[in-house]
This record gives structure tokens, sequence and C-alpha cells, in this order.
């Protein structure tokens, strides 16, 4: 991936925060959007949001970030790009990411591949022609994880799938987000939608967690140890953090799989970044030096948002 930042966006965090606001630069209504509400095995629902084709065409589905929806800049980039190749394109919301709490006592986390494979699945019966799917930041890294987890099975559900600025080693993304600038804006961002969610669960079911403790959160570490590890299986935010990185099984993956992570990603520190040593035949590397986390604008100002779509939808489409 040849991609080289315009001259008036210099250094990750510009790179990274001016994209997230652009997405009215994006030429699409959200109206567009059908949406279908899924139930799931454990008696909860998931939200796809769908913009339709014939259901011979290729469709892509994305999977999004923390915190992520349907209207996330890279959701809104990528629809317009699959629109424009006459393709179907498809967000299923990770639970309590759709506007509406979901009903079970859990959310969703950057492991979650059971989650990542029944929608698979489930979109695999429904769709006739092609399928390939892109996680983003969060998602990416469960999707390389349902990966790992399929084997050979994986090439019988999808084409091809690609990852974007995805955490692959989560403890260091996690102490990174921890720290600095990154603290200041990013994680109290976060934490500014995650903190209420999660008393909305509590509401749910009382004595769910410790409601002191999850007050007193003040980095991502602190939340996944009193919120998302124990509500979904681990130990504590270690244990979590280890079971659910990408980056160890890389080599595993038996479907073309396009791995892009930007070199400056405030999110993603470069050492963590996984090496050609690591991944095996089936995984291609893309880290150009510039681009931030999900990224990737181009053009004069303000910038458009289809370097990435069109580059990452290429490099898919190669792959029939």
């Amino acid at each position: 991936m040849n991609y080289q930042a315009p001259w008036w966006l210099p250094g990750g965090h510009a790179q990274t925060i001016w994209p997230a606001l652009q997405s009215c630069s994006v030429r699409w209504p959200m109206t567009l959007y059908r949406r279908e509400r899924w139930p799931t095995p454990d008696d909860d629902f998931v939200d796809v949001d769908w913009l339709d084709a014939p259901a011979t065409v290729p469709l892509l589905v994305l999977f999004h970030g923390l915190e992520g929806s349907s209207k996330s800049h890279y959701a809104l980039a990528l629809g317009q790009w699959a629109r424009a190749q006459g393709w179907r394109f498809a967000v299923p919301h990770f639970r309590g990411c759709s506007g509406e709490i979901n009903r079970a006592p859990r959310a969703y986390h950057s492991g979650d591949f059971a989650e990542i494979g029944w929608i698979l699945a489930a979109l695999r019966a429904y769709h006739a022609g092609p399928l390939y799917a892109v996680g983003v930041s969060l998602g990416g890294n469960a999707l390389l994880r349902w990966a790992q987890e399929a084997g050979s099975t994986a090439a019988t559900v999808l084409q091809a799938l690609a990852s974007i600025s995805a955490p692959v080693d989560l403890a260091a993304s996690g102490q990174a987000m921890g720290r600095g600038m990154n603290r200041q804006i990013y994680t109290r961002m976060f934490l500014q939608t995650m903190k209420p969610k999660a008393l909305q669960k509590l509401a749910q079911f009382p004595g769910l967690f410790d409601a002191k403790a999850l007050h007193g959160a003040q980095d991502l570490y602190d939340f996944d140890n009193v919120f998302t590890a124990p509500l979904h299986g681990f130990k504590n935010t270690r244990d979590y953090w280890q079971r659910a990185s990408a980056k160890p099984r890389l080599a595993e993956i038996r479907l073309p799989a396009l791995v892009v992570n930007a070199l400056n990603d405030p999110f993603v520190p470069a050492t963590s970044l996984p090496r050609q040593a690591d991944v095996g035949p089936m995984v291609t590397l893309w880290q150009p030096a510039q681009g931030g986390h999900a990224g990737f604008m181009a053009g004069p100002p303000p910038g458009h948002l289809q370097t990435l779509p069109q580059t990452v939808g290429g490099w898919l489409m190669a792959h029939t």
C-alpha cells in the first residue's frame, strides 16, 4: 500500500481525528440503509444495516470498531465504495452499538470470534454471491480471531478478508491508550459512552458488576477489569487481552487475509505489529508509514475518505 498522507494533515493524531470528523464528506444519505433485527442464539438481538443490491452480486460485510456503527466514517466510506461497484453492503452492529441497549448480560469485545462466526454463517446462508469481510480496529482483531478459530473452514464462508488498524496485540495497545494524549483524548471519549452503557446493563441485571469500581475506572484496563473481562468469560483484563489478541496465531489463517496498520497509529504501537515471519503465506501485511488510526485521508482540504476503500476493495476483488 503506497499511501502518503496529504501535506496539510501531519502526524498520527491529526490523521486519526480529522477523518473521524468528516463523515459529512461521504456523498450518500444515511437513509439508504435498511435495518434488519436478527435474533441471537442466546435470546438477544443484533441489528444489521444494509445497502441493497441483487443477491448474486458480491456482498461486503463490515465489522466496526470500538463504539462504532454503520454511521462511522470508515463504514460510510466503505459503503460508498461498495455501492459504486454495484455490491451489497452490510454492517452488523456489535451488541449495544446500534442505538438500543441489548437484552443479554453481555456486550462485545475484541476477541468475539463466536459472534463473528454466527453472523458470517447467517450471511453465507442468506447471500448467494461471493462474500467478503472487512474489520476495522476492534472488529478487525475479532475477524482475524474468527479466521484463526475457523481454520480451513473459513474459506468456505469468505472469499477473502481484510483487517484495518486492528490492535492485534491488545496489551500493547491497551497500555498505549492509558498514557499521555491517548488517555486524555481517546480513552476519555470511549469511556464517555461505554460507562453509561455498562450502567444500563447493571440496571437490567442488578449485581452484575461493581458500580463503584466502574465509576472509578479511568482507563480501558480498569474498565475491562470491571466489565468486559468478567462478563465475557475472562479472569481479568490481563487474561482477556492475552487470549483475545490475534497476533500470536496469524500463521494459522487459511484464507486470503490483508492486515493493514499505519506505523503512526496512536492506538497501535508500531513495535507491536506483526512481521512477515509472524504470519503464514495466506496473510499479506501492509504497514504504511502514515495513515493514523482508520484514517488514510487523501486529497486537498478538507480531503476525502476513498483511498482506503479503493485500495482494500481492489485487493479483495483480486481474490475471487
